[in-house]
């Protein structure tokens, strides 16, 4: 059984392994985890996971940041990624580059019920288009065409579109954003970035200064994890708030996601934050803000919704991609 290359190429971090791929199940026999800030150039990560490795492997790679034919800038790092340009310098088989949140929907038939945590059973006998989305360093949102037979996933930079406030304090949100960026899109406050832009905010406009002890575990540490930790001990009210809001927002887009994909199969919610923060996801925020859309209520109400607990979806979804693509060679 020849081995695959698979890549989850993320912001924050870089995951590497040699998989290899029977059927929906994936045994990994080598895999490094890398800082990608601590690289200037994806190639040169690349050729230190490969030093000493027989390179003549089919290779696919999730990438946060729009594919554009065979290569792709990097939306949160500066690395520019061309397929044409590793094939060649590392001599692979084949080499093809996914969107992240499509690489995640690609490696959805790899995870196991346990896998899994329900947010909503919705109607489990449901057939239809599926969707994903995933806060993260950045938001990501990807779909998955029902096509009669089989799942065909695809890629959207939804997580770019424009931020819709709904009630006074996002109202003051979007202008406190707005006075920062030329758009303010969705990912600004549903990812980790946008928990700590909520903790900025909600300080200045209940005029609260951050604690002492708290801004220097923020300043030693990751702000987010910080912040949602500190809501989670219910140690700091405007941390809790933040995550509330924080919650709140994840679900209303989560939401428009599934109107705009008519997701009857089901969402799921991939990425580093959710399963970090299962219980305020399970309290009632999340779904309330995502079920309150009017006359689409019913809809909603009948779409499962799930949490995604491996972190390892978007590494298993080049693998099976990788793998589709090597029997329909065959």
């Amino acid at each position: 059984m020849s081995l695959i290359l698979a890549g989850d190429i993320g912001g924050t971090k870089t995951r590497l392994a040699l998989v290899a791929v029977a059927g929906t199940q994936i045994e990994i026999h080598s895999e490094c985890t890398y800082a990608s800030k601590d690289f200037a150039q994806f190639d040169i990560l690349l050729a230190s996971f490969l030093a000493g490795v027989d390179s003549a492997v089919h290779a696919a790679f999730g990438i946060a940041g729009p594919i554009q034919g065979r290569a792709v800038r990097t939306t949160n790092l500066p690395w520019h990624i061309d397929a044409d340009v590793l094939q060649q310098r590392f001599g692979f088989l084949s080499c093809s580059l996914l969107n992240d949140l499509e690489a995640t929907a690609y490696g959805l038939p790899a995870l196991g019920e346990h896998d899994l945590l329900i947010l909503q059973v919705g109607n489990a006998q449901a057939v239809g288009n599926a969707a994903v989305i995933a806060a993260g360093t950045g938001l990501g949102e990807a779909g998955l065409y029902w096509d009669g037979m089989q799942y065909q996933p695809f890629a959207t930079e939804g997580g770019h579109t424009s931020f819709a406030a709904s009630d006074e304090l996002e109202f003051a949100l979007l202008r406190y954003l707005q006075q920062r960026h030329e758009h303010v899109s969705w990912e600004r406050v549903v990812s980790g970035m946008g928990i700590v832009t909520l903790h900025e905010f909600l300080c200045d406009y209940r005029n609260t200064p951050v604690p002492i002890a708290l801004a220097a575990r923020m300043r030693e540490g990751d702000p987010a994890a910080v912040i949602a930790q500190a809501a989670a001990d219910a140690s700091d009210d405007i941390c809790v708030e933040t995550m509330q809001r924080f919650v709140r927002l994840y679900g209303a887009e989560a939401g428009n996601l599934a109107l705009k994909v008519m997701s009857r199969g089901g969402l799921y919610l991939g990425g580093g934050i959710a399963p970090k923060i299962l219980p305020m996801l399970q309290a009632g925020e999340f779904l309330e803000a995502m079920l309150s859309k009017g006359r689409m209520r019913p809809l909603l109400e009948a779409m499962p919704i799930k949490v995604i607990l491996n972190d390892r979806a978007a590494l298993f979804g080049p693998a099976l991609y990788a793998a589709r693509m090597m029997t329909r060679r065959n």
